[in-house]
């Protein structure tokens, strides 16, 4: 698989910080002001999510469920009272319980969260939402994504949970819908398939834990392809949130995690992203990160 090479990140470095030398010095502010707790738009949906997003997946979960609930809740508070207000799970992961028992003591539009539903065949998606929103603890999810789409012909076979997903939304229990996609058949689905309002994609530098020729096939991801699907997604309107910006963990050094996060929103240009957290050093590390990412 082709990488986006370091040199290829330090010339694309060089060419926006000339870009951002080049604006008036009121433009260039702006194009520095960017912070991680800033409220960004998800392309045409009109949501509105912070930059950073708590992330409560990490090995489908297991991180954040071994903190326990009040160490867990704990967390969650540290990152509210930082100006995090975007909480991102999945029904199949092991923490949307805890999440919602967490977000219990803030008001319900103080915050934003999103989930992911599994498209399994043959279920009821109604039924499924209901059981959600229990387990969720909550009266409506900001986003709601079909949840690992990793075979080219994801859009065909999950139409049931697309339709169930607009049924949602006209009950105002979803309020933006999207998908969740792992590796590149599946990706290349994405830019093409207009029912889309938000695309959740695996992004970093390295290529590490992202989206190559099958989905987690433990290779190295192909970088500039996955850059261009997610700057046309761009174009048609949608919304993009990225993942594996630590490299599932792998990115030990903090210099990496800083050029991933750098990489992701500089160069392929997403919109918010989600990292998910185990102690409070890690939180204050991503904002700073990101916000050094405009910087």
């Amino acid at each position: 698989m082709s990488q986006f090479t370091r040199r290829d990140f330090l010339a694309t470095s060089i060419a926006a910080g000339a870009a951002a030398a080049a604006l008036p010095t009121s433009a260039a502010n702006a194009a520095t002001s960017h912070a991680a707790t800033d409220l960004v738009t998800l392309g045409k949906s009109g949501q509105k999510v912070t930059r950073l997003a708590f992330g409560t997946g990490s090995r489908n979960g297991y991180v954040q469920y071994s903190l326990g609930q009040k160490e867990f809740s704990r967390l969650v508070a540290y990152a509210y009272e930082r100006g995090i207000r975007f909480f991102e799970t999945a029904e199949a992961y092991m923490t949307p319980a805890m999440l919602g028992e967490a977000l219990k003591p803030y008001p319900r539009d103080s915050y934003q969260l999103m989930s992911k539903v599994t498209t399994d065949p043959g279920v009821d998606p109604a039924a499924r939402f209901d059981e959600m929103l229990r387990i969720h603890k909550t009266d409506y999810f900001d986003i709601m994504l079909l949840h690992w789409q990793h075979t080219g012909d994801w859009v065909e076979t999950t139409k049931p949970w697309q339709e169930g997903i607009v049924a949602a939304q006209e009950k105002k229990i979803v309020k933006t819908r999207g998908c969740s996609v792992h590796g590149l058949p599946a990706l290349r689905e994405v830019p093409k398939f207009n029912w889309l309002e938000v695309a959740m994609i695996r992004m970093n530098h390295k290529g590490t834990i992202m989206d190559g020729s099958v989905a987690d096939n433990g290779q190295p991801g192909n970088v500039p392809e996955v850059v261009s699907h997610v700057q046309q997604v761009k174009k048609e309107g949608m919304g993009v949130i990225s993942m594996k910006l630590v490299g599932e963990g792998h990115f030990t050094q903090r210099s990496d995690r800083q050029e991933a996060l750098r990489f992701a929103f500089r160069h392929a240009g997403v919109d918010a992203v989600t990292i998910g957290f185990k102690n409070t050093q890690e939180i204050d590390e991503a904002i700073e990160n990101i916000n050094m990412a405009y910087a």
